[in-house]
């Protein structure tokens, strides 16, 4: 599917058409995953990358800080984001409608166009729970729901922007029995940098919990990757990732640490096979941990978590 994928999208999108062909001599002949060219994730700030025949009915837009050019990934069908987030969630967390889903984005709510924010919204609805809900920076109110829920032994997704995480547990440290913490990374600048490490003990101590799970997402992205703990990443079977060498785009490794490469089959209309910042390791069955991000690399809400 991913061979087939990607013949149309060099017919179709002029944007990756154009860099394969910088790329590739022979942009027929390819035939493995390795050998795909993958698309800077930067192309995403610089060029319209959707294929010719779509037109977009909604931009998803990067967070920045002044002076940074937002990624912007253009969408024609969003029940296509819908379906898949929903699944790739489900299949490792089961129904959404069994959940009280509690969203604590701050940064991300006080911006339009967030994808995760999107995605978010969505489990909100897809959980159909009355408390389910947004919250802003009313950490009394969102405490006093966690008890109440955690009264009730209701099974609890709190989904939240790292630094958010860190103050509201600063603040109402609790022991938590039936709530699962999933952190969608960002700092935003705020504070002391911590390590993935750090920050996870740190959330474990304050609540109680023995793990802290998180979500691997990006703007440029239509599928999410979920940690259960530990900060190894699993992938829904559309997606998968690749490690490529720093210095050389074109030689993929089958072991150590290097830049991740992405196969997202879910961006059909856009570019599936997206080359990122980060640097990662990759294990033999396909889970991965992020490290860091590659140096003079721009710095973004989801990614300025030093992992």
């Amino acid at each position: 599917m991913a061979i087939e994928l990607y013949h149309w999208q060099y017919r179709q999108n002029p944007v990756y058409r154009k860099w394969v062909s910088l790329m590739t001599a022979e942009p027929y002949t390819v035939k493995t995953l390795a050998g795909i060219p993958a698309l800077p994730i930067s192309f995403f700030k610089t060029h319209r990358v959707l294929a010719e025949d779509q037109t977009a009915n909604c931009v998803f837009e990067s967070s920045r800080t002044t002076g940074m050019i937002s990624s912007k990934h253009y969408v024609p069908n969003t029940d296509w984001y819908e379906k898949g987030s929903v699944l790739g969630f489900e299949q490792r967390y089961g129904k959404l409608d069994e959940w009280c889903v509690l969203a604590l984005l701050p940064a991300y709510l006080e911006r339009e166009n967030s994808s995760l924010v999107y995605m978010a919204n969505h489990f909100i609805e897809k959980s159909a729970h009355p408390s389910s809900g947004f919250y802003l920076y009313d950490f009394a109110e969102l405490h006093k729901k966690l008890l109440e829920l955690e009264a009730a032994g209701q099974k609890t997704l709190l989904l939240g922007v790292t630094f958010a995480l860190l103050d509201f547990t600063e603040k109402y440290p609790m022991q938590l029995n039936h709530t699962l913490i999933m952190e969608t990374g960002g700092m935003k600048g705020r504070g002391k940098e911590l390590t993935r490490e750090e920050l996870h003990s740190l959330l474990c101590k304050r609540t109680g919990l023995s793990s802290i799970h998180a979500e691997y997402g990006m703007t440029e992205l239509l599928s999410q990757a979920y940690s259960m703990g530990g900060g190894r990443f699993h992938c829904p079977p559309w997606m998968k990732v690749l490690l490529r060498k720093e210095d050389d785009p074109l030689e993929i490794m089958q072991a150590g640490t290097g830049l991740l490469q992405i196969i997202d089959l879910a961006n059909i209309y856009s570019c599936a096979f997206i080359a990122t910042q980060d640097i990662g390791k990759l294990y033999p069955d396909g889970s991965f941990e992020v490290i860091g991000r590659m140096d003079h690399s721009d710095l973004r809400g989801c990614s300025l978590l030093v992992v």
